[in-house]
């Protein structure tokens, strides 16, 4: 059994928190492309119609990572779950590298709620109002989406040396 929920619990970590990352990261770059005052739905009217769908496009693809962000952080809840039940059914709950993976996992997901995705939201916002986006606050976006990212690859670096414990390697 603890070999079955140590592969759901690593297969949950790769489809939900890898698109997070990933998508994350791309985000601010991908904002700053978007050209001031690009319309949101397209727009109707005159002007150069290929331009006008570009810059729709851009503004889907920041809208699309956001979605993907939101969406696969919802479902990067079953990781701790299955971590835990694969940390109960190895007999590992109290060590040291489990709280210290824990307690990063809370301040990554904490990070992620708090400072990414209502970064990401307000930029969105700006840009569906075609309102350019100020470069300080997408690079302040990179930054802690690079913090998330950096807690992450630490958990991960965690769970597969888990130092000081009798089941790892």
């Amino acid at each position: 059994m603890t070999k079955f929920l140590l592969s759901l619990h690593v297969l949950a970590a790769i489809v939900a928190v890898g698109p997070v990352t990933v998508a994350a990261s791309m985000f601010p770059a991908a904002a700053r492309r978007v050209p001031a005052a690009a319309p949101v739905g397209g727009g109707g009217g005159g002007g150069d119609a290929a331009g006008a769908g570009a810059d729709a496009g851009d503004v889907r693809t920041v809208r699309l990572l956001h979605r993907i962000c939101r969406v696969y952080a919802g479902l990067g809840i079953a990781v701790p779950v299955l971590g835990f039940a694969t940390a109960a059914s190895m007999g590992v709950l109290g060590d040291a590298w489990l709280i210290v993976s824990v307690t990063l996992t809370a301040v990554a997901a904490g990070l992620l709620a708090a400072f990414v995705l209502p970064r990401q939201e307000e930029l969105l916002e700006q840009l569906a109002d075609g309102q350019p986006v100020e470069r300080a606050r997408t690079v302040r976006l990179a930054m802690f989406t690079g913090l998330f990212n950096l807690l992450w690859a630490t958990v991960t670096i965690l769970m597969i040396v888990r130092p000081g414990s009798t089941t790892g390697a």
